[in-house]
This record gives C-alpha cells, sequence and structure tokens, in this order.
C-alpha cells in the first residue's frame, strides 16, 4: 500500500472553501449583542477564510483584521489581511491587537489546538473578548456517528469539510480548558440551536426542546482576558 500524502497547510486551507454556516455567525452575534456595551474598536478574525464573519459583525466594529493560511478569492478588497500558516507560525501582528479576537470553524484545522488559544490572547487587549468555535462532538448526530461508525459526524472521510480539512476534534470541555489555561474568565458555552437529525439531511425543528447541546452541530466558548 502506497503512503497517504498528506497536503499541506494551504491546500486543506483550499478544501474547506473559506465559508462557514449562517448559524455559525448568528451564534457569534448573538453573544456581541449581549456582551459588547458600545460600537467600535478593532475585531481580529483568525481564520478568517472570505470574511464572513465580518458581514455579521460589521455593525459593531469599526476596524477588522482577517488572518489565514490563505487569502480566499471572496475576501473583500478593502479589508486588511495578513497571512500566517497557524501550524508553525504567528500572526505578523502586534500583542493586544484586538478588542475582540476570534476563531470560528478554524481550531479543528489545527495540528495544536493549544497553540491557537494562546495565539488568540496575545493578540487580544486586556479586557478583550476571545471566541472560538468548532463542530459539536456531543450532539446526537455527531455521538451516533461515532457510535456506528468510530468517528464523529465532521471528522468523516470523503465529505466536504471532513477529514484532512478537519483533524482535531474537541469536546466543549477541551475547549473550557484551554480557555482555563489562558486565565480566561466569564468563560461560557453556548450552541448554535440548529443541527442535523442523525443519518439524514434533515435539521430539527428550531423549537424548543430541539436547542442546546444535543441539537446543535456547533458550540461556541467566550471568555475574556483577565
Amino acid at each position: 500500500m502506497s503512503p497517504q500524502v498528506w497536503p499541506d497547510a494551504e491546500a486543506r486551507a483550499n478544501l474547506s472553501r473559506g465559508i462557514s454556516d449562517d448559524a455559525i455567525y448568528r451564534m457569534v452575534e448573538n453573544a456581541f449583542e449581549q456582551r459588547l456595551p458600545r460600537r467600535g474598536g478593532v475585531l481580529v478574525d483568525v481564520g478568517c477564510g472570505t470574511g464572513g464573519l465580518w458581514g455579521a459583525l460589521a455593525k459593531y466594529f469599526s476596524e477588522y483584521i482577517g488572518v489565514d493560511a490563505v487569502k480566499y478569492p471572496g475576501f473583500p478588497a478593502d479589508l486588511r489581511f495578513c497571512k500566517v500558516e497557524l501550524n508553525t507560525g504567528r500572526a505578523d501582528l502586534p500583542d493586544a491587537s484586538g478588542d475582540v479576537v476570534a476563531a470560528v470553524e478554524t481550531i479543528e484545522h489545527l495540528e495544536n489546538p493549544r497553540a491557537l488559544g494562546r495565539e488568540l490572547v496575545r493578540l487580544a487587549k486586556p479586557g478583550a473578548w476571545i471566541v472560538i468555535t468548532t463542530p459539536n462532538q456531543l450532539s446526537f448526530a455527531s455521538l451516533s456517528c461515532l457510535l456506528l461508525k468510530n468517528r464523529f459526524q465532521h471528522f468523516q472521510e470523503g465529505r466536504v469539510g471532513g477529514y484532512p480539512t478537519h483533524i482535531s476534534a474537541l469536546l466543549e470541555i477541551d475547549l473550557v480548558r484551554i480557555a482555563r489555561e489562558n486565565s480566561l474568565t466569564d468563560i461560557a458555552i453556548e450552541y448554535s440551536n440548529t443541527g442535523r437529525v442523525p443519518f439524514t439531511g434533515k435539521h430539527w425543528p428550531k423549537i424548543w426542546p430541539f436547542k442546546g447541546r444535543r441539537f446543535s452541530d456547533n458550540l461556541m466558548v467566550i471568555g475574556r482576558k483577565a
């Protein structure tokens, strides 16, 4: 059997297409609707893809910096971009650059999730909010896939966004631990409240009680730099 050729970071980034579901952007927007007392400041978007997060959060900030391994064709020409391979380097930005630092659907693509956590904290100003979103491994859909196929739903081969694009499957407790290790405060886990019914293309009804951990494809940890 010939050895598998492991795609480099840029090739894997291109496989992800640089976009996330609208439900993920809504989850992040809802978090800031509750937490940001004022408008303005700098949003640093690590793993920015095509810049979709800016479309959801532009009304909250006066400046945006996108950080990623590749500059996707859809990334807006008028926005600032910083290229970096997050597995091996750090962004060419000074410490305390952002009033909010976000990594939306990025951490699962990286070989060292904790290094990303430290980089997000480095880029955040004191008191800044830090956000990490990732696929939710504890949904009914993901747990059913693990039980029957011995792998999590979003880490299967042969599907868009699966392996080798997604390589680090984290539980919500892992995200909380990363936040604690970096001395973040006001740590919370929140959910997209949108998820697929196991082994179907259908989604759970968007009514109670089909919300929360078991019914969400994605989750978020949010915390504040001390």
